[in-house]
């Protein structure tokens, strides 16, 4: 059915998760952007779900790490390790592959050349042919079926869990945009900092993230949830559970929550006033996993003006853009990647 021509593949490489999607198959591959080191052996000892479930249960000798950060990759080598792992996922029961694919891989719109190097030159070690690269906001564009290539302004807010990306496109090309290095890890940390000063409870991510995930909100929401959650206790070094509300956890993100809206509102200020005219009318899109933060849509549209919606569905947007791409490959081969090429 697929044949020899379904070789290339969309990376989604987050810093919290990485997609793969396959050309005419659609995301294959769903895992954590972790890996798992032994420190005195230098091996790799997991990668992805496995790697994700050994943080902060590890041996001394065993260390889980995130190999890229903010978006960008902090590690070469392991993130190399990484891609290749993924890719291999991704060929498992495709027998069909004959050669090395070309891929296709999203970064944060804001990232130097040296970085966006760096990305195309760990996935060409990982075993692609060719690395192209596309920035995040477009990719999610495209993801969020946007009219992207149309002489029309389409205006998409990508919260990842390393990077904020805030991006206005038009015929196929971001005309402004801006990216900040706060987004979902952020959010987390900003609830751990909290419960940590309000409670001496020393909490770890999962934990965060369950909190945020279950009862956070970017408003205070008029009923009020709380949570039970476990932690140590840092007067007593002992193991202690407290309940927190959804209250305190809007509270904890407020700071967070507020530098994604001033990145929007920074980006709308940039915009020709006929793209805004066009925002107007079709609105603002939230893409990510940080976009389905409860009522960031509401605050967003009462601080901006403008109609916000979340996307279909956020958290593959970007992956499916990603693969989208390939079917226009020869648009980013005139050039290293689209970075140059989509620069607003």
């Amino acid at each position: 059915m697929f044949g020899g021509l379904t070789k290339d593949l969309g990376i989604d490489l987050g810093t919290a998760n990485t997609l793969v999607y396959v050309k005419g198959k659609g995301i294959i591959v769903r895992e954590p952007s972790v890996v798992a080191l032994r420190t005195d052996t230098k091996t790799i000892e997991a990668v992805g779900d496995s790697a994700k479930r050994m943080i902060g249960r590890t041996p001394g000798n065993i260390r889980a790490i995130r190999p890229m950060k903010d978006g960008v990759i902090a590690d070469f080598e392991t993130t190399s390790t990484m891609i290749r792992y993924f890719l291999r996922q991704a060929q498992k029961q495709r027998w069909l592959f004959k050669r090395h694919p070309n891929v296709m891989v999203c970064v944060p719109s804001g990232i130097t050349a040296v970085e966006k190097r760096a990305v195309e030159d760990a996935t060409k070690q990982a075993g692609a042919r060719e690395a192209y690269t596309i920035e995040e906001p477009f990719a999610a564009a495209i993801g969020a079926d946007l009219p992207v290539w149309e002489p029309t302004g389409s205006m998409v807010v990508d919260i990842g869990g390393g990077t904020t990306e805030v991006a206005v496109i038009s015929l196929g090309g971001i005309v402004t945009s801006r990216s900040i290095r706060i987004a979902g890890d952020e959010m987390d940390e900003a609830i751990i900092q909290y419960i940590k000063r309000t409670y001496n409870l020393m909490i770890g991510e999962r934990t965060a993230e369950t909190l945020k995930i279950e009862i956070g909100s970017a408003l205070p929401s008029e009923a009020k949830e709380s949570l039970e959650i476990r932690g140590r206790d840092l007067l007593t070094g002992l193991p202690k559970t407290l309940s927190v509300t959804s209250h305190e956890i809007t509270e904890s993100l407020a700071d967070t929550v507020n530098a994604i809206v001033e990145a929007v509102k920074v980006t709308l200020e940039k915009c020709p006033p006929e793209l805004s005219a066009d925002i107007m009318d079709r609105g603002i899109v939230l893409t990510g996993g940080g976009g389905l933060l409860r009522n960031l849509d509401r605050l967003l549209a009462r601080e901006t003006g403008m109609p916000v919606m979340v996307a279909e569905n956020p958290l593959d947007c970007v992956a499916i853009g990603t693969g989208r791409a390939l079917e226009n490959i020869h648009l980013f081969k005139s050039k290293s990647g689209s970075g140059s090429r989509y620069k607003g």
